[in-house]
């Protein structure tokens, strides 16, 4: 975390004093190298199980397994937000602005060139002529990276309001940096941002009331309180309650998913893909560590209700993502059910549990990454992503490499066997059915059966239907290509070959109290 934080400061400073022609390369050395370094130091630290910052921090294995998989990620998504690869040139037309800009654009850049010019102006426009880059998204998201680290690996209550600031603030600004669409992106950064600050407020809320019951915010002294008077617990019911609002909102399960699909198509999609992979993986091992540390004595209370919100969720994803006609948008309803499935394994509330959930965040984080980094590479004559289902048609007749790497992710996340979904649902379901909890893994598997059906509705349209007249243009930048290519492999490396991970996130799901 030191490492990562320091390069976000390193990387304000550039900004400040680098020339601009510099700062691209500059940035981008820097953020790659501190997510390598940052993920070397993980490594160097497995095994370890102690506290740091005076108790605030949880060094522990569930610590350092999320913190590798947020690391992993963070480099796909490095790779996403630096590519500047090979875009197709606008076709001949009315001079609208976006068809001027991408005339003089000379790369794939998802970011605007100047966040402060009103979407469509003239300086915007003498912006992409002058070939301005913006990057100040790289510092913003190794701030953003920071704060997912520590996210799951806070100790305290206090500790863990302060990561989700750290984490969310950056986050809300780089939704907000499209290139293209820029209304959409200013509309999706602000409904994360007010949806957020009232997801923050709960949270808070929660803290307080927790320690208005145990009269302190560290999690292992929650948790040794309850366990004195595990009778008198009404506040602390109402503390998890609001505690429960800022966490799940942050995983995105029902009823506070509504940001989802609409932030997930209108902020840039690199930022999208880690922000889907990344953000899901911290939350969860945030929840994880409040419920498995804080208040197991309430288990009784807790399971029944997060059961509740799993099913809701996994159908309400499932059902909601088969009448998408937008393939962000049916890619945010698909993580809204996988963050169902996710719930599953929490409700096992054991060893198991913890195990099957740490081996799915890491399953899903590298899919989920090289998914969206296929978008970005399907676009139309105007150099916009060509998003609508309708422009994939017949895509797998004219690529079909990235077709079928799709087609791959997308059965993955179906479950089909031999990929790494198949083996993450049925350690959560397992793990879920071994707790007592079997009327709730008959659900998660007809809610698989559902979310099937759109996944393979995709790959018929891109394999067997005749492509559109104005069927888009495929790239095939290098660092891109790379990010899909690592995240088919992962799939089907997990899929076939899963025991020696499985194992690890076994050793490793332990919490330090």
């Amino acid at each position: 975390m030191l490492i990562v934080f320091a390069v976000g400061v390193v990387g304000v400073l550039v900004e400040a004093f680098v020339p601009r022609p510099a700062r691209y390369l500059t940035q981008l050395g820097l953020g790659l190298g501190g997510v390598i370094g940052a993920l070397v130091a993980v490594v160097l630290l497995s095994g370890s199980r102690a506290t740091a910052a005076v108790g605030a921090v949880a060094i522990d294995g569930v610590t350092l397994f999320l913190q590798g998989t947020i690391l992993l990620v963070a480099l796909l998504g490095l790779l996403l937000i630096a590519e500047r690869g090979a875009v197709p040139r606008a076709r001949s037309g009315p001079g609208t602005w976006s068809r001027a800009a991408a005339t003089l654009e000379r790369g794939v850049d998802a970011f605007t060139p100047q966040a402060s010019a009103v979407p469509g102006s003239k300086d915007e426009l003498a912006a992409v002529r002058a070939g301005v880059s913006t990057t100040e998204v790289f510092p913003l998201t190794m701030l953003a990276l920071g704060g997912l680290l520590l996210f799951p690996a806070s100790n305290d209550l206090l500790t863990m309001f302060v990561a989700l600031e750290v984490l969310s603030l950056p986050l809300y600004l780089l939704c907000g940096l499209a290139r293209r669409r820029r209304l959409l992106s200013q509309e999706a950064a602000l409904k994360y941002f007010l949806l957020g600050a009232f997801s923050s407020a709960f949270f808070l809320y929660g803290v307080a009331l927790l320690y208005g019951q145990t009269g302190t915010v560290s999690l292992a002294g929650i948790g040794a309180a309850m366990d004195q008077r595990p009778e008198d617990a009404t506040l602390a019911l109402l503390g998890i309650g609001m505690l429960a609002v800022g966490l799940l909102f942050k995983i995105g399960v029902v009823p506070f998913q509504a940001w989802v699909p609409d932030v997930y198509q209108g902020a840039p999609t690199p930022i999208t893909g880690f922000m889907a992979a990344a953000t899901k993986i911290a939350a969860v091992g945030a929840t994880m560590r409040v419920l498995m540390v804080a208040v197991p004595t309430l288990g009784d209370d807790w399971r029944p209700v997060l059961a509740a919100i799993a099913v809701a969720t996994m159908v309400v994803g499932a059902v909601m993502a088969i009448t998408q006609t937008d393939v962000k948008r049916m890619l945010a309803y698909s993580s809204i059910a996988h963050a169902g499935f996710l719930l599953v394994g929490l409700v096992a509330a054991d060893t198991a549990g913890v195990a099957a959930v740490l081996f799915y965040l890491l399953a899903y984080g590298l899919g989920t990454v090289a998914a969206f980094a296929v978008v970005t590479l399907v676009r139309d004559g105007s150099g916009d992503e060509a998003t609508a289902l309708s422009h994939w048609a017949g895509l797998g007749r004219r690529s079909p490499w990235l077709a079928s790497a799709f087609a791959l992710l997308l059965l993955s996340f179906a479950g089909l066997p031999l990929t790494s979904g198949f083996v993450s649902k049925f350690a959560v379901f397992a793990a879920a059915s071994g707790a007592g909890y079997t009327p709730l893994v008959v659900i998660g598997v007809i809610c698989s059966a559902i979310a099937a059906f759109f996944y393979v509705r995709v790959i018929v349209l891109m394999f067997f239907t005749d492509p559109p007249a104005d069927a888009p243009t495929v790239t095939a930048p290098f660092a891109t290509t790379l990010v899909i290519a690592f995240g088919a492999g992962a799939t089907v490396l997990l899929g076939v070959f899963p025991q020696p991970v499985l194992d690890l996130a076994e050793r490793c799901a332990q919490f330090i109290r």
